[in-house]
């Protein structure tokens, strides 16, 4: 009896130090943005576990599309926890893939990750307020299973309302627009939605960033000893933390400008003026803090529309056309023209109906599209 004890507990020592590959990237789903018409490149994070302190200088390979297994160029490897942890990277081209990668001990496989599928195509972070997030009249989501989304963990699942990561829990236009733009570009899409309702641009300042006057909504800002205000800056650190959860991305898709246009106290109006300087120092510092590539541009839509009596600010739409003139963003869509029945509430709302969901995803595409294709 206490030999077959021995014997059980030998045996299962020896299965508990088998090596162990595990993936943080790619992740199932993920999307991976190209950086030309035809190809990307593929992110790996691994960490082997059941290695002794021996195995500091790793060796792994990897197996594309049950292709031929080649070497993964390493960027980075050491020792965390126990553990070995290695980044390489690994070139695809655009659209569906399935990879397996493998780590290697003296030529020889010691631990195997099962085939993960991934994309190679375009990503877009989406970041305002209410109309870039979930706050649209009717939940929809994306016909074609190669429009994907970010959830905050950094997990990838099927485009479909209400978005993870945003605001609301009612409809958006993401679904819409990843349609139509994996159909034109035919290529894979990939969102990490970010857009926080009735938020000023004042709240996405970084914080302790300063401004004389507050918001409408004054939860995420504060006031300071000298009776200024400053931003708290937690929705500017969850807006890094999401760039930063890519390796890269196309551009970010500002939707935002109704909590600073016209308030009913007019003393939370922002000027012009201070919205276009706020917004430019946003997009400046989130290329600084989360080591954005230059490839990776900001389009700013018009955005001032409180409803029929109030169809848009002259001053804060002027702010946002400022920074396409002086190339600080690209121009996005005027979604203030989107009136009438493309509206909730019969019209009389500030949020889109169903069929205005369509026409804003509909508007977003005609600026991006034109430009994407002219990307070499």
């Amino acid at each position: 009896m206490h030999a077959r004890l021995a014997l059980f507990v030998g045996l299962a020592s020896l299965v508990a130090a088998e090596p162990t590959l595990t993936l943080d990237s790619p992740r199932p789903q993920q999307v991976f943005q190209r950086a030309d018409q035809r190809t990307g490149l593929v992110k790996v994070w691994a960490e082997v576990a059941g290695q002794d302190d021996r195995y500091h200088t790793p060796a792994a390979e990897y197996r594309l599309d049950e292709g031929p297994w080649r070497k993964l160029s390493l960027t980075s490897f050491g020792r965390m926890d126990g553990k070995t942890v290695f980044a390489g990277m690994f070139p695809a081209g655009t659209g569906a893939h399935a990879v397996e990668i493998r780590a290697l001990r003296e030529g020889k496989p010691i631990a195997t990750q099962p085939a993960v599928k991934f994309f190679v195509g375009e990503v877009f972070v989406v970041a305002g307020q209410s109309n870039s997030a979930n706050h649209g009249a009717a939940k929809t989501k994306a016909t074609s299973d190669q429009v994907l989304t970010q959830t905050p963990k950094g997990d990838w699942q099927a485009c479909a309302d209400p978005q993870p990561g945003a605001s609301g829990g009612g409809g958006s236009f993401l679904p819409a627009l990843g349609d139509e733009l994996q159909k034109r570009l035919g290529v894979p899409i990939g969102f990490i939605p970010c857009g926080i309702g009735a938020t000023s641009v004042r709240e996405w300042l970084p914080s302790g960033a300063p401004f004389p006057n507050p918001p409408t909504i004054v939860s995420r800002v504060r006031k300071t000893a000298d009776g200024q205000w400053e931003s708290d800056g937690k929705a500017y650190a969850m807006l890094v933390k999401r760039m930063k959860s890519v390796p890269s991305f196309r551009a970010v898709l500002w939707h935002q400008g109704e909590s600073d246009a016209n308030q009913k106290d007019a003393t939370r109006t922002l000027s012009g003026k201070l919205y276009a300087d706020y917004l430019q120092t946003l997009i400046t510092r989130t290329r600084k803090d989360a080591l954005v590539l230059p490839s990776a541009h900001w389009f700013v839509a018009q955005v001032s529309y409180h409803g029929p009596d109030d169809v848009g600010s002259k001053d804060i739409r002027a702010a946002q056309a400022s920074l396409w003139k002086d190339k600080v963003a690209l121009e996005g869509p005027d979604s203030d023209a989107l009136r009438g029945p493309l509206r909730d509430n019969g019209g009389k709302g500030v949020h889109f109906s169903a069929e205005g969901l369509k026409a804003h995803a509909h508007a977003w595409a005609e600026k991006l599209v034109p430009w994407i294709e002219a990307q070499r």
